[in-house]
């Protein structure tokens, strides 16, 4: 079959020129309120009778009145009319200054480590822009799920999205409690794990997460075993500090329990450097203006050797 190559008249064209003649009974008062002449108005709307196959209006030379056809055509046209203006005005408004819903994906451990220092300054500084935080483990394509952004560790950014990082390059550490090494060697090297209750964390995919090491610019793969398997890091950090297992994490989850004494790190020699975490979104083209605003305030609030 053919296809055609030509878009066909909208069921909507002369409408507007129906529906400003109709509220004055006056073509050339509906004329000048469009800002066209007469003649356009009137032939807008002889096309649109033509396309509907009734006459909608009766024209006198003093006067201009509605037929049945048209009195039926207006009480629906009118409303519905209406609504379109008012989408279209929505529509505008939410591409002319940050306001509406911004959606982002982001990973549950990211959220009190990155996103509860941004937020409260964020709705201070746009209170018309409403967030909504999806905190999922998943890595969603974000033009399907109806998102606006997500916030992604760097070996999880698609390549087809902008990725602005939000963190510096950063170590994976492994870590146990204090609890844990009264009752165990700390390891001095990645073959000692076998001898150690290692928590794991099993991926969205089903497979299970392996530890990761670097030395000597070589990288290594191990697959622990131990008593506990989880979804997700803010699991597997808790399960450490309760001294049920090490476990390896990123080192921004772990600094302040190390710091104060919850958690020894071990293994310093073996961590490996991860790329960091980024905000993704899609084309700059496609960035509305509370996404923009978004961008603008986590950039304005990184770290200052990243500026």
């Amino acid at each position: 079959m053919k296809q055609n190559f030509t878009v066909r008249q909208g069921a909507l064209d002369g409408v507007e020129a129906f529906l400003c003649v109709a509220r004055h009974r006056n073509f050339r008062k509906a004329a000048a309120e469009l800002g066209v002449t007469p003649s356009a108005i009137s032939q807008a709307v002889r096309l649109l009778e033509e396309r509907i196959g009734a006459t909608l209006f009766v024209r006198t030379t003093r006067s201009v009145g509605l037929t049945e056809a048209g009195e039926r055509f207006l009480s629906r046209a009118r409303p519905a009319f209406e609504e379109l203006v008012a989408a279209r005005d929505m529509a505008r408004e939410l591409g002319q200054r940050p306001t509406g819903l911004l959606r982002l994906s982001v990973p549950r451990a990211i959220v009190p480590l990155l996103l509860e220092p941004l937020l409260a300054s964020f709705h201070q500084a746009y209170p018309e822009v409403e967030v909504e935080i999806a905190a999922s483990k998943e890595v969603v394509d974000l033009a399907a799920e109806g998102f606006d952004a997500a916030i992604r560790m760097g070996q999880l950014v698609d390549a087809d999205l902008v990725a602005l990082p939000l963190t510096l390059p950063f170590p994976l550490v492994v870590v146990g409690s204090p609890a844990y090494f009264e009752k165990h060697t700390p390891p001095t090297h990645t073959d000692d794990l076998r001898e150690h209750a290692c928590l794991r964390w099993r991926r969205s995919s089903g497979a299970m997460a392996t530890w990761s090491f670097t030395h000597h610019a070589q990288t290594t793969d191990i697959a622990v075993t131990g008593p506990l398997i989880v979804s997700d890091f803010p699991a597997l950090l808790g399960a450490a500090l309760e001294g049920i297992g090490l476990a390896q994490l990123p080192e921004p989850m772990v600094a302040d329990a190390i710091k104060t004494g919850q958690l020894v790190q071990v293994l310093h020699a073996y961590s490996p450097m991860l790329p960091g975490v980024f905000l993704c979104y899609p084309d700059r083209r496609q960035v509305m203006p509370k996404l923009r605003a978004f961008i603008d305030h986590v950039k304005a609030r990184r770290d200052p050797e990243m500026k």
